[in-house]
């Protein structure tokens, strides 16, 4: 479990690749399964991006190319490592809308449709010590989002990892069952990650949409850990 205030670092390895992002904590959240007033606004939003979001849109979009291109810098096949954002566009494009699992939650997938950014969470009682985004070395410990079983890693993949050496997000591929949010969740970590293609501005204007629904619809008081 976390004591104090979290700390967060970004190894010169990773940042050397391209990884870029802006860092934060809110706590004091109140999380649900879900709001009217966001579903409508969730809803609208799949409606245009549904349109925007054409078969090709993922080949020609700079910021997904990016991910790609980490991806492929580390060693890691673009067909098995899909990144967040490109995952839910594609789930977009498939099914028209995107499952809803708990407002946190859902609140961070639409900044990241909107924004193709890679957004994530993680539940802060559960971390334990710091958090580092650095290049694996193999030992670390990483059991799936949905699993139960510790699955490895090769070393040299960026991993957001804490001082128990567990890993919170693999990539911008999977985070893990040991931080879900949940509906008790009410102090959160979040990661607004991008790549060479996006810009400190872009970044922030990404954590800044995060900033507003969470607290429209969640209330909490943030804290920038991290910010280019």
């Amino acid at each position: 479990m976390n004591r104090g205030q979290l700390q967060f670092a970004i190894s010169p390895e990773v940042t050397n690749l391209g990884v870029t992002g802006v860092y934060l904590v809110i706590e004091g959240m109140q999380n649900r399964e879900r709001d009217a007033e966001f579903d409508s606004l969730r809803q609208q939003s799949f409606e245009r991006l549904k349109a925007d979001y054409s078969d090709d849109f993922i080949e020609r979009d700079r910021v997904l190319q990016g991910f790609r291109r980490l991806h492929t810098k580390v060693g890691c096949s673009n067909r098995k490592f899909v990144s967040s954002p490109e995952n839910l566009i594609k789930i977009l494009l498939r099914q028209l809308a995107i499952p809803t699992v708990n407002l946190i939650v859902d609140i961070y997938n639409y900044v990241s449709l909107e924004t193709r950014l890679a957004l994530g969470s993680h539940d802060l009682s559960k971390i334990d010590g710091n958090v580092t985004l650095r290049l694996s070395n193999g030992s670390e410990r990483f059991v799936p989002l949905g699993s139960e079983e510790i699955k490895p890693v090769k070393s040299g993949e960026y991993c957001y990892i804490d001082d128990s050496n567990e890993i919170l997000c693999r990539l911008e591929y999977r985070q893990v069952e040991k931080t879900r949010i949940t509906l008790e969740t009410t102090d959160c970590f979040f990661i607004v990650q991008g790549n060479e293609a996006t810009s400190p501005e872009y970044l922030k204007k990404g954590m800044e949409q995060l900033i507003m629904l969470a607290r429209r619809y969640c209330g909490g008081q943030e804290r920038v850990l991290w910010s280019p």
